[in-house]
C-alpha cells in the first residue's frame, strides 16, 4: 500500500496577546490509499484541527508553523489559497459535525450538488443532474430524483448528513476529512452513517480520515488508529491491536471506559482529571499528571513515538523493549 496522505512534523500554533501557543506539536502520521484512519481523543487533543490544518481550513488567527503535508507525492501545505481551492472539493473531500454548517439554506441540494460536479468536473447541467441523483441514490435517499429539488430543511439530522456525505463525494475525491459525522445523530443513524462511509470507500477505494472521540465508532469502521493527547499523536496502530492491547496509558484508560456488554460493572472506570489547556501543558510527558504508570522521567522528559512491530507509542514504559 502507498501512503496517499503523508504529514510530517506538523506544527500549529495559536499567536495570542500573551505569548504564542503551540495547539499541534510535531504530529506525524499517513493514510494509506483505501484506507480508514481513525484519529480519536477526548476533546481539545487536536484532532479536528489536524483535519482542518489538511484541508487548509484553519481559524484564524490559527496558522501551520512548521512541518509539511503532502499529499499523492506532492506537497500541499505551502500552496496558495486559489491552488489549495482546486484540490479542497476535487481531490480532498469533507465532512463536518453538523450538516447546517455545509449546506446553504437557500438552495436545494440539488443546485448545490450541481454546482459542486460542475465546478470540479467537466460535465453539462444535465450530466451534473443525473450525477447528483445518483449520489443521493448511492447514499440511501430514497425518492432521490423528487427529493433532489428539496431544500436542507426539509430533511431529517441524518438525511442531512447523507446530503453532506453525497456532496463531499461528488467529485470523487482520494481523500475525505470526516470531522465528528455521527456526533449530532441517533445510535441508530448513527450506524446507518458508518456502514454508508465504509460501503463508499470499498467501492470507489476513497480514502477516509475518521476523527471522533467515540472509539466505538473507530472499532466498526477504521482499519488504523492513531490516539492524540495535548496536541501530540501518542500511539498509532492496527485498530484491532491497539483496542486489544493497548500500550500508552493514556490509551488503556480510553479502553476502560468503554462499557462491555460482556462482562457486568457497576462502574466505567475513569481517567482522573483532564486535558490540559494549552497554555498549561507539564514537562515532559503531557499525560504524566494522570497517569497511574508515572516515573521520575516522565516528569522532565518528553517521549518521542517509537517504532513496535506494526505500531509507534510515544511512552517510557516500552523503551528499550525489541522493536
Amino acid at each position: 500500500m502507498s501512503a496517499l496522505l503523508q504529514v510530517k512534523n506538523l506544527s500549529v500554533e495559536f499567536p495570542t496577546r500573551r505569548g504564542v501557543l503551540t495547539a499541534l506539536n510535531h504530529v506525524s502520521f499517513h493514510i494509506n490509499s483505501g484506507e480508514v484512519l481513525g484519529v480519536v481523543g477526548e476533546s481539545g487533543a487536536g484532532k479536528s484541527l489536524t483535519g482542518s490544518s489538511i484541508i487548509r481550513l484553519l481559524e484564524p488567527p490559527g496558522r501551520i508553523a512548521g512541518g509539511e503535508i503532502l499529499f499523492d507525492g506532492r506537497r500541499i501545505d505551502n500552496l496558495s489559497e486559489d491552488q489549495m481551492r482546486k484540490i479542497r472539493g476535487k481531490e480532498i473531500g469533507a465532512i463536518f459535525q453538523d450538516p447546517l454548517t455545509s449546506l446553504n439554506p437557500l438552495y436545494t441540494v440539488g443546485q448545490q450538488l450541481v454546482e459542486t460536479i460542475q465546478t470540479h468536473l467537466n460535465f453539462s447541467q444535465k450530466q451534473a443532474q443525473e450525477r447528483a441523483i445518483e449520489l443521493l441514490e448511492s447514499t440511501g435517499i430514497p425518492a432521490a430524483r423528487e427529493r433532489i429539488n428539496h431544500y436542507p430543511h426539509q430533511f431529517s439530522g441524518g438525511m442531512r448528513q447523507r446530503v453532506v456525505i453525497a456532496l463531499a463525494l461528488a467529485a470523487e475525491p482520494k481523500l475525505i476529512v470526516a470531522d465528528e459525522p455521527t456526533t449530532a445523530l441517533d445510535v441508530s443513524i448513527q450506524a446507518q452513517i458508518i456502514d454508508l462511509l465504509k460501503k463508499l470507500c470499498k467501492e470507489q477505494g476513497t480514502s477516509v480520515m475518521l476523527i471522533t472521540h467515540d472509539m466505538g465508532v473507530i472499532a466498526e469502521t477504521a482499519d488504523r488508529v492513531a490516539v492524540m493527547y495535548a496536541g501530540r499523536i501518542i500511539e498509532v496502530g492496527p485498530v484491532h491491536d491497539v483496542i486489544q492491547n493497548p500500550l500508552h496509558p493514556y490509551t488503556a484508560g480510553l479502553m476502560r471506559s468503554i462499557p462491555d456488554i460482556a462482562h457486568s460493572l457497576e462502574r466505567l472506570e475513569q481517567i482522573p482529571g483532564s486535558m490540559p489547556r494549552l497554555n498549561a501543558i507539564p514537562n515532559g510527558c503531557a499525560f504524566n499528571p494522570r497517569c497511574k504508570e508515572v516515573m521520575p522521567r516522565c516528569q522532565v522528559e518528553r517521549p518521542e513515538l517509537i517504532q513496535r512491530k506494526q505500531r509507534q507509542v510515544a511512552c517510557w514504559l516500552h523503551e528499550g523493549e525489541s522493536a
